[in-house]
């Protein structure tokens, strides 16, 4: 976890509590100095979800330079723990970086995504940031790789000296690829935003701003894409309920120790 950020820990998982000007100052400087080996965890209530369940997924967001919220399920959880988390999503975050990256030449490449959407996405954000590199994009097979495949891809990646790798291929495999590759891609930064490949490239609707501001982007989704969420949404409830038994449990044993006994965590 990145040392300058406060974190708040629902369940034993951390959220960063750092914002926009935070994160990008430590990415810039991270590429500055060429460095690999940064990721960000792009943390909701279902990766949530899974990390109480698998212990790999749970080390991916704890090994994370940032662990950043992405859903008000993360602050409604939060609340039962006594913490409170600001909402900086990932989606957002690839927008800050396409703007901010373009003075200094910021290299992006886009792995993952349905057959096109990178390169559709690619499109869409440069008319929006001229100036803005992308310097390649990768959408991998619906099947695993071979390592003879695998150790080509990353050469490919390597090649285009990327600064950030977005890597689109949904929660859990896209964590599951970075943490993986961590000591393999050259990148100084990778980050697994998901949806947000689509949300860019047109190809599914992105919640408009004042339903996103209003923490209902949820509602949006699962009314245009009713069984992709449904279950996934389950997921997330079910750990708000975790959560908000967790807190209530923690929050009644902390007021029965003696004074001098009572943790934070």
């Amino acid at each position: 976890m990145h040392k300058a950020s406060s974190t708040s820990w629902v369940c034993g998982i951390p959220v960063s509590g750092a914002g926009k000007s935070e994160v990008l100052e430590a990415m810039g400087a991270r590429i500055s100095e060429r460095r690999p080996g940064g990721y960000v965890s792009i943390t909701n209530t279902e990766s949530m979800y899974h990390a109480l369940r698998k212990p790999e997924h749970l080390a991916f967001i704890r090994g994370a330079d940032f662990s950043l919220c992405d859903g008000v399920g993360v602050i409604v959880a939060g609340w039962f723990w006594g913490e409170r988390i600001e909402r900086y999503n990932g989606p957002v975050l690839q927008l800050d970086c396409s703007e901010a990256g373009q003075a200094p030449g910021w290299r992006h490449f886009f792995y993952g995504g349905k057959e096109g959407v990178a390169e559709q996405m690619a499109d869409k954000l440069r008319e929006r940031f001229p100036d803005l590199q992308v310097v390649g994009t990768y959408t991998p097979p619906f099947r695993p790789l071979s390592a003879e495949e695998d150790a080509q891809v990353v050469e490919m990646i390597n090649a285009a000296k990327p600064d950030i790798v977005w890597v689109g291929l949904g929660l859990l495999k896209q964590e599951a690829w970075i943490a993986e590759h961590l000591e393999r891609v050259k990148a100084p930064w990778m980050v697994g935003v998901g949806a947000a490949f689509d949300y860019h490239a047109g190809t599914v609707p992105w919640a408009p701003a004042p339903i996103r501001a209003l923490g209902l982007e949820w509602l949006f989704r699962l009314i245009i894409q009713p069984k992709l969420r449904a279950k996934r949404y389950w997921w997330s409830l079910v750990f708000v309920m975790e959560a908000a038994f967790g807190g209530v449990f923690r929050s009644r044993s902390t007021r029965n120790l003696p004074s001098g006994k009572r943790e934070a965590r």
